[in-house]
């Protein structure tokens, strides 16, 4: 069958600003409580151990949806799934705003975290509604927002929560995601690729792949916790490997799959992706590490002694930043190509997780590092769906978006707690009884994030250099024309 053509918008600028800030805000919500996470148990009047699935059922909501909500815009359209998200997202927000238990937070948390589907059906979306020529600039806008949502996220939820009522974190968030909700109606053209296709979703796959993808990340989200040897964290995390093996099997012998796992093998999105998990990882080791490096008391001899809000201000240069090189990478993806492009990113994230290792000794050297490591990031995750639908057939680009997506959110869950393990695990004693991370615990988390992201410039050097799809090689040989001429 034909893919139908594409459906511009009308005002292509300002539907790009609506999936932008549909992205940041759906963004926001990974960090929007980690300000009043060590308050949780005192305002919820629950056990910390409890409370600390506030943080991670959100993660885990969105690992989950980000690929099922690809699929469905694949098959229904992408303008209905991006309302749905800042509905949901919307209703989740009362809902917490509402509540003062652990329970209904809970389900708040849970239903925003499926909200995240907006960010790869919006990536997927936005090179049908916009002109060729700001194409590559619009992906690299959203892509940027997964990003800049999380840095800024700190800085603005710690701002609030001291200026008024954690409650007022979620009228925030439910105020903007209903400007979202107008937005997206009124501004985003509704796209046709779903309609007149005879495929179906996947219930058993989908079922499959939330229960192993749950399994894995609770596995390995409570490795710090429960330890690494621990028969839980094994139990889940073999578990729920086992359980995806099965969905992989499942899906490979279904006739209208939830992902086609065939298409996925090819090369350059099987190594875009494992690629993913490496840069997702070294993104989040610097969000993770150096707020705790701002915040440890300046009695250990290293620690910085920033206040929340004050770490969170010294962090938020970052997601700007970010933001800033959203167009270089698209410039460079003009002139070098998406696959370049990316190992640039991973080369770039690298080096500033060198510097981390030279710059600890005041806040704004740490900005200097996080500053770099940021921009990487930046250059980096606007190339990585660019590659993906590049060598995807564009009615499968929402779920393949997606599952790019999932990967490197496997990525930041995995440095969350290999991060945890080490800080946790090398400790110096301030005073009796109180056991903070060394000094060395953070230089080797910053080797260690380095060391990510060499891997992803090794696994993106192995991408071919030509797209599978032949009008995505068109454009790059008119490219390779365009830069000899």
């Amino acid at each position: 069958m034909n893919d139908p053509a594409p459906t511009r918008a009308a005002r292509p600028g300002l539907a790009v600003a609506a999936l932008a800030l549909g992205g940041l805000m759906t963004a926001l919500t990974q960090t929007l409580v980690i300000p009043i996470q060590s308050e949780l148990p005192r305002l919820l009047d629950a056990d910390a151990a409890d409370t600390a699935w506030v943080v991670t059922v959100t993660l885990l909501a969105a690992a989950v949806t980000m690929v099922l909500a690809g699929r469905i815009a694949d098959l229904v359209g992408k303008k209905p799934v991006l309302l749905a998200s800042a509905g949901i997202l919307a209703v989740a927000s009362v809902i917490v705003a509402l509540s003062d238990s652990l329970v209904p937070v809970l389900v708040g948390r849970a239903l925003q975290g499926t909200a995240m589907g907006f960010i790869p059906v919006g990536i997927a979306l936005v090179r049908e509604i916009v002109p060729p020529k700001m194409a590559a600039t619009a992906v690299a806008t959203i892509s940027a927002t997964l990003g800049v949502g999380g840095a800024i996220g700190l800085p603005l939820s710690a701002w609030i929560v001291e200026v008024g009522d954690w409650h007022t974190l979620f009228w925030v968030s439910t105020v903007a995601a209903l400007v979202v909700l107008v937005l997206v109606a009124a501004v985003v053209p509704h796209t046709h690729d779903g309609q007149g296709e005879k495929g179906a979703l996947d219930p058993v796959g989908a079922l499959l792949l939330a229960i192993g993808l749950v399994a894995f990340l609770v596995g390995v989200s409570q490795a710090t916790d429960w330890g690494w040897g621990d028969a839980r964290t094994l139990g889940a995390m073999i578990g729920g490997v086992v359980v995806l093996v099965g969905w992989g099997a499942w899906e490979l012998r279904h006739h209208d799959p939830l992902v086609d796992l065939r298409a996925t093998a090819r090369r350059p999105v099987l190594l875009t992706n494992l690629a993913a998990i490496a840069i997702g990882f070294g993104m989040m080791a610097q969000s993770i590490v150096v707020p705790q490096l701002l915040q440890l008391p300046e009695a250990t001899g290293y620690g910085l002694g920033q206040s929340i809000l004050a770490a969170g201000l010294w962090m938020a240069p970052g997601g700007l930043m970010m933001l800033v090189f959203a167009p270089v990478s698209s410039r460079l993806m003009g002139t070098v190509g998406a696959r370049t492009t990316l190992a640039i990113g991973a080369g770039v994230l690298s080096v500033g997780y060198l510097v981390a290792t030279l710059l600890t000794g005041a806040p704004w050297q740490l900005m200097i590092a996080a500053l770099i490591c940021s921009s990487g990031v930046g250059i980096g995750y606007a190339a990585m769906p660019t590659i993906i639908m590049d060598n995807t057939e564009p009615r499968e680009a929402g779920a393949a978006v997606g599952l790019n997506a999932l990967t490197r959110s496997v990525g930041t869950t995995l440095a969350a707690a290999v991060m945890g393990t080490v800080l946790a695990s090398n400790t110096t004693e301030l005073a009796p009884g109180v056991a903070l991370p060394s000094e060395g615990a953070f230089t080797a988390c910053f080797l260690i994030g380095a060391a990510a992201a060499v891997v992803g410039v090794l696994l993106v050097l192995g991408v071919p250099r030509r797209p599978t799809r032949p009008d995505a090689v068109q454009a790059a040989e008119a490219q390779d024309e365009l830069v000899a001429g």
